[in-house]
């Protein structure tokens, strides 16, 4: 082999490998070996023919490996000696770290993480230059990106912002009902002319930092992004400078992070460019102050008729508090969006916040002592005014619709518009709804006429379908621009006896308790009851709880439950069957049956029915009373939750809106499935539905018959005739129509439902005059020519059992007598589900027939007052029948929801 082609000698020391194993190898071992085996080595290796003959074992130190060699070359005289430490000079820094790292060294890096030369979680841990330059670099990026996006965002225009789109509604079949609600009502005005008070009231109220703030409040910002990471309810600016932004972006209204990042810097820009005095004319100029007002020109002429520099302290301090939420301070209320937002709650609301704004002003020292005295009465805005196009009933529907689809979508502005809402509202039926009304009460409702009997009366009515749950039809008040309140909502209302079926149902499926057992084991222990169950029928029965012993009050006092007109039914030993007490709406039974059941499981059977469970409509069920209807549900509800038993119970919500879109996309997309639930078994339904379709054949409600169709209902009327009720259905629709005399003029002490006896002329108003008329008109031309539909078959259920003392016994023959006041007790006895009393041999028809022309009354009936039994007195016909002509009874099945039916 050639000279030049030859392998260059390899360094004493073994080369790389040989490195490696003396840096295994103890320190000691190390040093020696060189020493003490230096020439064997040269002598074994190969290479030993070939070496240098300039230098011996003996004079030159060994090496590791090449690099090392080649740095000991460049170090000078930092080569290892032959003990490994060194020169006599020291040994060389990259020498020492090469024995120290246990081999040769790493090359240097530019960022050294893990750390070289460090063992175990040594390596892990950075060094104070690392964490330095990171913090660097990071702060770097932070301050570029907020520059970046400070650069990016644009600052809100006000005149842009007071420029919307209107919202479209469609009704059921597609065709367009409306076309309103974005036309914002907003007028801008200098920050000259904004009164002094106004804009220290806002401040007091909203911002007491804001003269000297930089427009952004970090601690707020931090509270919302938190709050909205944990799934918590959203947040807005803390700062007028954020509110004035948030009220001026039209581009994006939604509760997002991201959202509020943009507003965030937007602030931070606005805050720093622009001069306090625009801000605050800005914010006050896109602050919406409810019923429609967007900005405070807009707010002042809506609410007090005057300009807004007209505007006195007391006015503005008001004027301030709508800005936390006009839904719950505007004083006229707003239960179409919110039931707890009631005329009475709202008062109470503005009026502690309208005090306390003022109490800040002179905190603040914006508003003197003395100028703070002059304003110790609350100044009462001007009723609301309803925009002509929402006249009739287009206004209760659009408001309806209006909180259906808030509440389906929180992100849903209607008021910057742009919206196309698609509704559930059947046209033709809601005309047909309202003109029944009309003639109802054209006919028969006189205020002139009865000044004190016929004033303040109302209807309210709605019409859901069974199959869907959709809202077809309501009746809210003569017109949504001169009667505000929306009649088929949450009213105040009590529903009376229309609130037995959730007893009965509660009593299926739930059962009776077993009265041998204690409060802690009676769930346990339940029989199912039957209709053909037997309770005392007895007026003034003293109510007991399951287990016997006399329920009392707080106060020791004993509760008598009274029956309609104080009527007894059959001798108490023998008791009544609650089909026939369900038929003639007497009161007792079912009073007990719920102490039997638990009023906390009637309860449950109503909210499962339908029914909302808030403090505005659904009563205290801690005393027996709770029963026969206290709760004051609205008609919409009423009609959802009777169509539970219509549909064998499947329990569907109401709804009035199907779809909502925006720019062509879909925000809103109703789901049948995800409002469908199971609320009774069938059989409990099913059997509910044949005890009220009795009340129809044979009961109270015989004026709700439609001839060749299935129907089932009940009456009710409240304690003091205070309202009137029927609600029905058949297999396709369930309507609540109901009745009521509700004073609730701004002048008077408070909201008072009024007694109707002698309204429209009649000795008392009940579920089976004037609201089943209603009923049985509308059903019959919503109906139409559609085919008759059947209710599925009633299979048995539940035991046959004896509540409220009553037990096993022989019941008399069947010889139907009419019942007798108490307290004598009635000779009438029990009658089983076939056995009812058989009309008069003067009259052709049921006593509750109050349309039948022979209705004479009662034995003891009186022109005038009314008979101890008999038929009801005579009231207005459906509008293809003619009135009885007869004078009235005084009514045994009772019409009272809390005294009957």
């Amino acid at each position: 082999m050639s000279e030049h082609r030859r392998k260059p000698p390899q360094p004493q020391g073994g080369g790389r490998a040989a490195a490696r194993r003396a840096a295994q190898q103890p320190s000691g071992r190390r040093a020696a070996r060189p020493a003490a085996g230096s020439q064997e080595s040269s002598a074994q290796s190969p290479s030993g023919s070939y070496g240098s003959t300039s230098a011996s074992p003996a004079d030159e130190p060994a090496y590791g490996g090449r690099a090392e060699a080649r740095r000991a070359q460049r170090g000078g005289g930092r080569r290892r000696g032959p003990d490994g430490a060194g020169p006599p000079g020291g040994p060389g820094r990259r020498a020492g770290r090469g024995a120290a790292g246990g081999g040769r060294p790493g090359k240097k890096r530019f960022i050294d993480y893990p750390r070289f030369g460090r063992q175990g979680w040594r390596r892990w841990v950075p060094s104070w230059k690392l964490v330095t330059a990171c913090g660097l670099g990071c702060f770097g990026l932070l301050i570029a990106f907020i520059g970046i996006a400070y650069y990016l965002v644009a600052i809100p225009d006000v005149a842009r912002a007071a420029t919307a789109q209107n919202n479209v509604y469609y009704w059921a079949d597609g065709s367009q009902m409306v076309a309103t609600g974005g036309e914002v009502n907003r007028q801008i005005i200098t920050y000259e002319q904004i009164p002094a008070a106004m804009r220290y009231a806002v401040i007091s109220a909203e911002n007491k930092t804001f003269e000297t703030d930089s427009g952004v409040d970090p601690q707020g910002i931090a509270r919302a992004l938190v709050n909205m990471a944990k799934g918590g309810q959203t947040q807005g600016g803390s700062t007028i400078t954020q509110q004035y932004v948030k009220n001026a972006r039209l581009d994006d209204q939604s509760q997002t992070i991201s959202r509020k990042f943009k507003e965030l810097f937007i602030s931070i820009k606005v805050g720093a460019t622009r001069p306090k005095s625009e801000i605050m004319a800005g914010y006050l100029n896109t602050a919406y102050y409810g019923r429609g007002a967007y900005g405070l020109q807009a707010a002042a002429r809506t609410y007090y008729s005057k300009d807004a520099k007209d505007l006195d302290p007391s006015q503005c301090a008001f004027l301030a508090s709508l800005l936390k939420g006009a839904t719950y301070f505007d004083p006229a209320g707003a239960p179409e969006i919110d039931p707890a937002a009631t005329a009475e709650q709202n008062t109470k609301n503005a009026k502690e916040r309208w005090g306390w704004i003022l109490d800040q002003e002179v905190k603040d020292k914006h508003l003197s002592q003395t100028d703070r005295d002059k304003y110790r009465i609350f100044p009462m805005p001007d009723k609301p005014k309803k925009n002509a196009n929402l006249s009739g009933q287009i206004g209760y529907l659009v408001s309806l619709a209006q909180a259906s689809a808030k509440n389906s979508n929180p992100d849903i502005d209607l008021a910057k518009g742009g919206y196309r809402i698609y509704t559930t509202f059947d046209k033709k039926k809601v005309q047909e709804m309202e003109s029944v009304v009309k003639e109802v009460r054209d006919k028969n409702i006189d205020p002139q006429k009865r000044p004190k009997k016929d004033t303040f009366v109302q209807f309210g009515a709605a019409s859901v379908d069974v199959k869907t749950g959709a809202i077809v039809a309501i009746y809210g008040g003569e017109d949504a621009t001169k009667h505000f309140t929306n009649n088929a909502d949450e009213t105040g209302a009590q529903v009376g006896s229309t609130f037995k079926p959730f007893v009965l149902a509660a009593a299926m499926q739930y059962g009776k308790r077993d009265p041998s057992k204690p409060a802690s084991q009676s769930d346990s222990s339940r029989t199912p009851v039957s209709p053909d169950s037997i309770y005392s029928g007895k007026n003034k029965l003293k109510i007991k709880n399951y287990d016997g012993t006399v329920w009392k009050d707080e106060h020791g006092g004993e509760w008598l439950q009274t029956n309609d007109g104080d009527q007894s039914y059959n001798p108490p030993s023998f008791g009544i069957d609650l089909r026939y007490a369900m038929q003639e709406s007497v009161n007792s039974p079912f009073v007990q049956l719920g102490m039997d059941v638990g009023t906390d499981k009637v309860k449950q059977a109503a909210m499962a029915a339908g029914l909302r469970d808030n403090k505005t409509s659904m009563a205290s069920s801690s005393v027996p009373s709770f029963s026969i209807g206290t709760s004051s549900p609205s008609a919409i509800r009423m009609a959802g939750a009777y169509a539970t038993f219509a549909a064998s119970g499947t329990q569907r919500d109401p709804y009035s809106v199907t779809k909502v879109l925006k720019s062509g996309t879909t925000i809103y997309d109703h789901k049948d499935h995800e409002t469908t639930k199971s609320a009774f078994p069938a059989a409990v339904a099913n059997n509910v539905t044949d005890v009220l379709k009795g009340v129809v054949d044979k009961g109270t409600g015989t004026n709700a018959k439609l001839p060749g169709r299935e129907v089932a209902g009940k009456t009710g009327t409240t304690d003091g005739n205070r309202s009137a009720w029927f609600v029905g259905y058949t297999p396709q629709y369930s309507t609540a129509v109901g009745m009521y005399r509700l004073d609730d003029n701004e002048t008077s002490k408070g909201r008072e439902f009024l007694s109707m006896r002698g309204t429209g002329g009649q000795a008392k108003i009940h579920g089976a005059s004037f609201p089943s008329t209603i009923w049985h008109d509308y059903m019959e031309q919503a109906l139409g020519n559609s085919p008759a539909e059947s209710f599925p078959a009633a299979e048995k259920i539940g035991d046959k059992v004896y509540g409220g003392g009553m037990s096993p016994s022989p019941t008399p023959s069947p010889t139907p007598s009419a019942p007798a006041p108490s307290p004598s007790p009635s000779l009438k006895p029990s009658p089983s589900p076939s056995l009812t009393p058989s009309p008069s041999p003067s009259a052709s028809c049921s006593k509750w027939d109050w349309t039948c022309g022979n209705n004479t009354g009662g034995a003891n009936g009186d022109p005038a007052t009314g008979g101890t039994d008999g038929g009801p007195p005579p009231s207005p016909s459906p509008s293809k029948s003619k009135p009885g002509n007869g004078p009235g009874g005084g009514g045994t099945g009772g019409w009272f929801g809390n005294t009957g039916g």
